[in-house]
């Protein structure tokens, strides 16, 4: 059972780093049934491999009860497929071998964690509930180039058809971290069986890894399912987590003088994109990540906008906006001008068409920078608003907050956070491949060096 990533960014292996695993020596950890072996088959500078060799001992399966359950036939606990392929087994030795780096830790080279890297990993072999197309509804939408052998089941009687079996390659630039969550939870999702007991710390287990990512995904429920063994309560209990969204900024903590300049900030920041929005004459409205509410608010004062929409991907955040926004006691007029939904910016939705301007408003950084691209067919390619308001953070500004440590973000949810430069150029780019003009304007009081805090972009669709 052989699993493989390769870094060639150079250097190359700094990926030695990331791992804490010196590609000079040859290290190795317990399972449960075997041995996990780690070694280097190639490190120099332009190229740098790391092997996880996994040797599972049949007889122990058996002796220790670790394998098939047996349910399909008397011999399964005997002959099956657990010592050659890719099964949780894998997931257990990547968190046992790797678990600093799947935690984001490198204290040698911090500014590695968050670095994106052109990272290739092979599996030989994995078997696909589902086959390649299933494969690929997995690992495709998190950005990466799917590469999968097929083996028949027998190669003297191609008649026999294809097996369940691939050997698969996977490229994408990612950080390392994010690889590995994602390899530790789809790993056992493609497969069958587990080989351990499922309570109610897997569910803990897969909310943890899946943080970032898992919420916003095509097959979430198919992965949740399939990873807690269809086990209704569990996931249930899953379900339900993944329904409430990430905490709001409000419940982080942070340096109390971060915080009291983002409220004032945050108020500034909602007053210039409602002013924006209102000069570009619109008057059906929808905020895209409305959160609480607060920018609907300011939108439902003022008559000239008679459709107003609030979406947002946490439930727990609609339900505060509802409340924050008294809707259940709204005069009935006033209440058939607003209305709130639960969506993903991920996803075309034919409910986000027609509407005369949108506002995004400090949630891109909550994006994974490659689903960036996700997001731009759904609010500029389908929805196509004649105005689109977003706003981001200006991350040049942040050492002026002088608790908030270099290379560290204003949010612990933010993926990323860009410089006045990146910003234009990506907002630059976005309106020549959708038809849009765009302006920029900065945020809040600017510095000679470093900006304003925030940034904000106005899109006006020309044709």
């Amino acid at each position: 059972m052989l699993l493989t990533i390769t870094n060639t960014h150079f250097p190359a292996t700094d990926l030695g780093y990331l791992l804490h695993k010196n590609p000079a020596r040859v290290q190795s950890v317990e399972l449960s049934a075997g041995n996990a072996h780690i070694f280097y088959p190639e490190a120099t500078p332009e190229r740098c491999t790391v092997a996880l060799l996994l040797d599972i001992d049949p007889v122990g399966l058996v002796r220790n009860n670790r394998g098939p359950a047996g349910d399909n036939f008397a011999l399964e606990q005997y002959v099956n497929d657990r010592p050659y392929v890719a099964s949780s087994f894998m997931s257990v030795a990547l968190s046992k071998a790797f678990s600093t780096a799947m935690n984001g830790i490198c204290k040698d080279r911090p500014e590695l964690v968050e670095q994106p890297l052109p990272l290739e990993v092979t599996l030989s072999v994995l078997p696909a509930r589902g086959g390649e197309a299933y494969l690929r509804r997995l690992f495709e939408p998190l950005g990466y180039q799917v590469q999968a052998e097929g083996y028949p089941l027998d190669e003297q009687f191609p008649e026999w058809g294809q097996s369940r079996y691939f050997t698969v390659t996977l490229r994408h630039r990612v950080r390392l971290r994010q690889l590995l969550t994602h390899l530790y939870v789809l790993i056992p999702v493609l497969d069958n069986d587990k080989h351990y007991w499922i309570g109610e710390h897997e569910v803990e287990k897969l909310l943890a890894k899946g943080a970032g990512w898992l919420q916003t995904h095509p097959e979430r429920e198919g992965i949740t399912r399939r990873y807690l063994k269809n086990l209704s309560a569990l996931t249930r209990q899953a379900f339900a987590s993944l329904e409430e969204g990430e905490p709001e900024d409000e419940a982080v903590e942070v340096p109390e003088e971060i915080r009291a300049k983002r409220q004032s900030l945050h108020l500034q920041r909602l007053e210039t994109a409602f002013e924006a929005l209102k000069t570009s004459g619109a008057k059906r409205v929808v905020d895209l990540g409305c959160g609480e509410g607060k920018l609907l608010r300011l939108l439902l004062r003022d008559r000239q906008f008679e459709t107003i929409l609030g979406m947002d991907v946490s439930a727990r955040s609609l339900e505060m906006a509802r409340e924050n926004l008294k809707l259940d006691r709204l005069p009935e007029r006033e209440g058939s001008r607003i209305g709130l939904i639960q969506g993903s910016l991920m996803y075309r939705d034919k409910r986000l068409a027609g509407f005369d301007a949108a506002a995004v408003v400090e949630v891109i950084e909550h994006l994974e920078p490659d689903r960036l691209a996700a997001f731009e067919k759904v609010v500029f390619g389908h929805a196509r608003p004649g105005t689109v308001v977003i706003t981001t953070p200006n991350v040049e500004y942040n050492q002026q907050y002088e608790r908030l440590t270099a290379g560290t973000f204003r949010h612990s949810d933010h993926r990323f956070e860009w410089t006045r430069a990146e910003f234009s150029a990506w907002g630059e780019k976005v309106a020549a491949g959708h038809g849009y003009s765009v302006q920029f304007q900065p945020l809040g009081p600017e510095e000679p060096a470093v900006g304003a805090p925030s940034q904000m972009a106005v899109f006006t669709l020309t044709r």
